[in-house]
């Protein structure tokens, strides 16, 4: 059944108190990097750490009294399966969930530690459907899909009719896609009440499945690919969602993986909050360029989610450093010799960059046994300062940069 305004501010006065007002304040950083004034729905800051507690509370709440004592079951990479297993447990429902396996293990921890009786099961999302379905069946257990269920994607859109009120005189609103739940929620309320706002949908180069469906009229299978928006690779836009958003989304655009990677390390450094690969994608397309038209507007970021596992952002701090030009790695053949490696630190030192880690290979630095490879790891301040650096290197050293 479609979903419409009235179901929207239904689900907003029923969830109210369950779930937290977040916050949309200016980002002052963020807008002096991007050239808008940016704001940020902090989503991330639910109990839960995402925007899937609204639709899940608002599904829960509306099922029969038998159905509640049952359960319900979901397949999910994570978010939703969180939100599920929190106000499950709140509102005493049980709660199951199939996880795929590259769902995140912060993730799986988190809904086991909430109550619910977790399952690994599937390459993808498409075999962990699968094997919820034939739970549901076999127990008799409600299954509430993360991103296509109308009690959902009315959950979800409570963001738009909260960023009206936080945000006046917005110009555009960037929203996340995987399923399209989020954005089919946001576009009816929010192209309801302020059709002039833009609302673009913004997806990560691996997971393009709204994007797909537009350009195929309705929803299809993507390829699955490893990608650091974990939440948003669900294969598919839902049937509901797409019918939602493809008359209501002014725009969509794709961002690599290296562009989101270093939108973390941004929120992480100028906004001081943690946030998913999903949750940063807004950020991530203005700081690629893709919206060079928002310049000036009045933008607000949903950052849905920051449930990054501690290992993972790990990784995604280091993959952003060297993408902004903070950390290069090169091979240089030094003497063997007492002062050959003084001089190569020496040079390092007086460009002003820091050794983070080196490495002698003098098993594989060939037949000249009095010279020996040493691998480097350098901190650097920008990418203008590593080509400096590499020109000075050059003068002494032979020099094989890692791209």
């Amino acid at each position: 059944m479609p979903v419409t305004l009235p179901d929207v501010r239904a689900a907003q006065r029923r969830i109210a108190g369950g779930v937290t007002l977040t916050p949309c304040a200016e980002s002052i950083p963020l807008s002096e990097i991007t050239g808008a004034q940016v704001f940020c729905k902090l989503d991330n800051f639910q109990r839960t750490g995402s925007f899937k507690e609204r639709g899940a509370r608002n599904a829960l709440l509306q099922l029969p009294a038998e159905q509640k004592r049952r359960g319900v079951i979901a397949a999910s990479a994570g978010n939703h399966a969180l939100g599920l297993a929190y106000h499950g447990k709140l509102l005493g429902v049980p709660v199951v969930v199939v996880m795929p396996d590259y769902a995140p293990l912060i993730k799986i921890t988190t809904c086991q530690r909430l109550g619910a009786r977790v399952i690994v099961h599937g390459r993808d999302f498409t075999e962990a459907r699968a094997q919820a379905n034939a739970l549901a069946a076999a127990e008799r257990l409600q299954y509430v899909h993360g991103f296509d269920d109308p009690a959902i994607i009315a959950g979800q859109g409570t963001i738009g009719l909260e960023l009206l009120k936080q945000v006046p005189n917005l110009d555009a609103i960037l929203c996340p896609v995987g399923g399209g739940g989020l954005i089919a929620g946001i576009s009816v309320a929010v192209k309801s009440l302020q059709p002039r706002i833009r609302l673009i949908g913004v997806e990560s180069t691996h997971t393009a499945n709204l994007s797909a469906a537009l350009r195929a009229g309705k929803p299809v299978v993507t390829a699955r690919h490893a990608t650091l928006a974990d939440g948003l690779a669900t294969l598919t836009v839902g049937t509901n969602a797409f019918a939602l958003a493809r008359d209501r989304v002014d725009e969509v655009v794709s961002v690599s993986e290296d562009w989101i990677a270093l939108a973390i390390l941004r929120m992480l450094e100028l906004e001081k909050t943690v946030v998913e690969g999903a949750g940063a994608a807004p950020l991530a397309a203005m700081m690629a360029g893709k919206l060079p038209q928002l310049a000036g507007k009045r933008v607000a970021l949903v950052v849905g989610g920051g449930n990054i596992d501690p290992s993972i952002l790990s990784r995604v701090i280091e993959k952003g450093l060297v993408h902004d030009g903070r950390l290069t790695r090169f091979t240089a053949r030094i003497s063997d010799r007492p002062g050959g490696l003084a001089e190569l630190s020496r040079v390092i030192a007086s460009c002003g960059a820091s050794i983070k880690d080196i490495a002698h290979d003098r098993a594989f630095s060939g037949a000249d046994v009095s010279a020996v490879n040493v691998l480097c790891t350098v901190e650097t301040r920008d990418r203008g300062h590593i080509k400096a650096l590499h020109r000075a290197l050059r003068k002494s050293f032979k020099l094989t940069v890692e791209r």
